[in-house]
């Protein structure tokens, strides 16, 4: 019992009380009209009415009003120019509201008990409705390519047609170039070259053995083999870049990766230029769904946000991912940003560039989650939120509010779905995170 008594002495003054005559100090950060309780008259977060464990707090402190069931100090009957607020010392300069996850710790298990400290999950908020936007699909740029010319040319063969499906390295088109074959020439004659510098090295090494040579001969010759070298690795490597070869100046483009032809510009007897684009390949096993999420609403959207997709060709079936990424701009023409959810494809019913409804139902951290309105306090201009995170750990979480109905607050920003709350007692915590505010001593801010 002692125990216990000295505990509340020590909690009381968290609330701090004023004994004195005139008007109190305003509270730390205001007290907005809705905070107040409006059937008792009192701070609704002080209100022993409502809250009956604080009693216990203010008697042991020797501040109540037994006829009213007041704190003596603030009691509405008693002392109606006080407002039904406690009075409060804040220090000149207390104008920072608390910083985000700050921690506040009890002095004890048993503290949250004795000053009545209650919590509740947040909640889903109920009847959340999704949001329905436009999409689009798009081919996964990792499974898309152009094939293009690697040089100047006409067209021998063309191996392919719109529709086959093709594997990587498969032959796509044949052509005829003067050019490659003039290149072709070059790396013969540049082999030539590697050869008979090679012989030349090693005579001159066969001579300097024996004394005929000097030093520098062999030394001419192996910078003339390096050289050799070089232009016929050099001459290779664009050879290899063309493409494989046949007679003369013919070269093949293959498919850099497996697919189907979707579009065909290639015809026998075209004359083509380089880098001219002759056939494109797509591997649409997986595409991707460009959902337009309005300015205003991407608030609540987030990503892993589930997203369901309907296509009217597709009927009534439905296809499920997750938002990836969420575009860092929004379109100046549509006020629209971009959200992107991948697709499987296996089974070919999805095509590049079909329309949709996309239905995104919020499900990321502080989308459609609400507490209870005692939960929130106001801070020198920002709404926090204190989180219990062990029975003696707190966290401060500045939060975003939204909607308020039937005494809950929905919460857009800060919380998530089933972390537990403050509610009887959160002003209490608020108190112990102010600058030069009314600390007690029953708490230590880390």
């Amino acid at each position: 019992m002692r125990r216990s008594a000295a505990l509340a002495l020590v909690l009381v003054s968290i609330v701090a009380v004023g004994c004195g005559t005139g008007h109190p100090a305003p509270l730390p950060g205001g007290a907005a009209a809705d905070e107040m309780c409006a059937e008792h008259g009192v701070l609704e977060a002080v209100c022993t009415k409502c809250n009956p464990k604080l009693a216990a707090v203010f008697q042991a402190k020797g501040d109540w009003c037994a006829e009213h069931g007041f704190p003596e100090s603030f009691c509405p009957i008693c002392h109606p120019e006080r407002g039904g607020r406690p009075a409060v010392e804040v220090a000149a300069g207390a104008d920072e509201p608390p910083p985000d996850r700050l921690k506040v710790r009890l002095d004890s298990s048993k503290t949250a008990a004795i000053v009545g400290i209650e919590t509740e999950k947040g909640r889903a908020v109920a009847g959340v409705e999704s949001l329905v936007a436009p999409a689009r699909l798009v081919y996964d740029a990792a499974r898309h390519t152009l094939v293009n010319a690697r040089s100047a040319g006409v067209i021998r063969a063309v191996l392919v047609d719109l529709g086959s499906a093709v594997r990587r390295g498969a032959p796509l088109v044949v052509l005829d170039s003067p050019e490659v074959g003039a290149d072709r020439s070059r790396l013969a004659a540049a082999r030539a070259r590697v050869d008979v510098a090679q012989a030349q090295l090693e005579r001159e090494r066969a001579l300097f053995a024996d004394g005929i040579t000097p030093r520098r001969e062999v030394e001419q010759a192996e910078n003339e083999l390096a050289a050799a070298r070089a232009e016929a690795e050099a001459l290779e490597a664009a050879a290899k870049a063309v493409g494989p070869g046949g007679a003369a100046g013919q070269y093949t483009l293959e498919a850099p990766l497996a697919g189907v032809v979707v579009r065909r510009a290639a015809s026998v007897g075209r004359q083509v230029d380089p880098e001219e684009v002759l056939l494109e390949i797509v591997d649409a096993s997986v595409l991707w769904a460009e959902i337009d999420v309005p300015e205003l609403r991407l608030g609540r959207v987030a990503v892993g946000d589930e997203v369901t997709l309907t296509f009217e060709a597709l009927g009534t079936r439905a296809f499920g991912g997750r938002i990836a990424s969420i575009a860092p701009e929004v379109d100046p023409r549509t006020r629209t940003a971009v959200a992107r959810v991948r697709l499987d494809n296996a089974d070919g019913a999805l095509r590049a560039n079909m329309y949709g409804r996309a239905r995104i139902v919020p499900g990321g951290k502080g989308a459609g989650v609400e507490v209870p309105r005692a939960a929130v306090q106001r801070a020198n201009g920002a709404e926090v939120v204190f989180v219990r995170l062990s029975d003696t750990l707190y966290e401060t979480r500045r939060v975003i509010t939204g909607a308020r109905a039937d005494g809950w607050i929905e919460i857009t920003s800060g919380i998530a779905r089933g972390e537990d709350v403050v509610t009887v007692g959160s002003f209490l915590l608020k108190t112990e995170t102010l600058k030069g505010s009314i600390g007690a001593g029953c708490c230590a801010v880390e």
